[in-house]
């Protein structure tokens, strides 16, 4: 792992207060996190995570936001995929799941907004309802280009504000108290968050009718 971290510590900016409490919400959720999913994850959300992973390419894949390690069953046989996530109680959930991975896995706690990886490490990176969560999104989705080789592809499976502008109003309406509940944003433009953050998107898929679910494509510049 070592030839993978930057060298020296980085200073601290604003975003850590919010982290803190991101990490604190995910945290006290950690336990139930599984049991409260599990309808969802039967009935969609297991048939997306399958997409997003049918779509990553490259030896070395970086997952942001491994939570309780439900992507582990659809990673590609061979490849090496580093995980993070900001809450340890989250991530000692997705330890007791590493063996389900037919993929080389190793694990850290890290925030999104700050990684400790050198420029260009990985050939891919993966999401999926990550970037509703991270308290500055166009921040952590900097940081997980700057991790990128050129060319590397970024695969995100996210929930968004709705294209519907009746249900969108309503979406913005019911976010701070969402936010207090699950700590994740309902109400996010992730497709616009991903080019402020120097992607070029390659696709984007509506996976729903309502256009709050959505497969993401995107590539860092090519050189």
């Amino acid at each position: 792992m070592t030839e993978l971290l930057r060298k020296g510590a980085r200073r601290p900016g604003g975003h850590v207060a919010a982290a803190r409490i991101t990490r604190s919400r995910y945290d006290r959720a950690a336990p139930v996190y599984d049991i409260v999913e599990a309808p969802l994850e039967r009935v969609r959300y297991r048939r997306w995570r399958a997409l997003v992973w049918d779509r990553v390419r490259g030896r070395r894949v970086l997952e942001v936001g491994v939570g309780t390690g439900r992507n582990f069953p659809f990673h590609p046989p061979g490849c090496e995929v580093i995980g993070l996530d900001l809450s340890r109680r989250m991530l000692r959930r997705a330890e007791a799941r590493v063996g389900m991975s037919p993929a080389r896995v190793r694990l850290n706690i890290m925030d999104a907004q700050d990684l400790s990886f050198r420029s260009g490490v990985f050939d891919g990176a993966v999401a999926t309802f990550v970037f509703c969560s991270v308290p500055d999104p166009v921040r952590g989705l900097k940081e997980v280009r700057r991790t990128l080789a050129p060319g590397g592809r970024l695969v995100l499976l996210e929930h968004v504000r709705s294209s519907r502008p009746g249900l969108g109003r309503i979406m913005d309406l019911v976010n701070p108290l969402m936010v207090r509940i699950t700590g994740a944003n309902i109400n996010r433009d992730t497709v616009s968050n991903v080019t402020r953050a120097g992607f070029r998107v390659t696709r984007v898929t509506e996976l729903d009718s309502v256009g709050i679910f959505r497969l993401i494509e995107a590539e860092t510049p090519a050189g």
